[in-house]
């Protein structure tokens, strides 16, 4: 898929070599490709409409619709046409998960004052939950 798009004139953005994109004299067109699903958007309606339909020629493609939730990130409209991207959701269910719902937030969750020692305390009763609930965080971004 890749070197069909370099050949139409997509070209790697620098920040990220999954999101491609095309700047015309009529139009900007992006598509951010993620294993086997592709966002495409734009600023003309009618080259993004083109481009699914050549792309649609060339390989068997399947549409679900306008985009609501993309790795980890829901997205939804806004009334002047531009996107609102949030990770509520994505926090809500690793919360959930953690069986944390119910927490109140604090700056940092550590005790203040606490002194550690390497033997002060006993080893987890599951560190894969752990793990995984902390690796859940790296695709949190908070900007206060």
């Amino acid at each position: 898929l890749s070197s069909t798009l370099f050949k139409m004139g997509f070209k790697p953005a620098k920040s990220d070599t999954s999101l491609l994109i095309i700047i015309t004299p009529h139009s900007t067109l992006l598509l951010l490709i993620y294993v086997d699903d592709i966002i495409v958007t734009g600023s003309s309606a009618s080259e993004v409409t083109a481009l699914i339909s050549k792309l649609n020629s060339m390989f068997s493609l399947k549409d679900l619709g306008p985009l609501h939730y993309f790795l980890g990130i829901e997205v939804s409209s806004s009334n002047d046409g531009g996107l609102f991207l949030s990770q509520a959701k994505h926090i809500r269910d690793l919360l959930h998960r953690a069986k944390m719902d119910d927490s109140k937030p604090l700056p940092t969750p550590m005790v203040l004052g606490l002194k550690l020692t390497f033997d002060a305390s006993t080893a987890m009763s599951d560190p894969s939950f752990y793990r995984s609930i902390v690796g859940g965080t790296v695709y949190y971004n908070h900007k206060a």
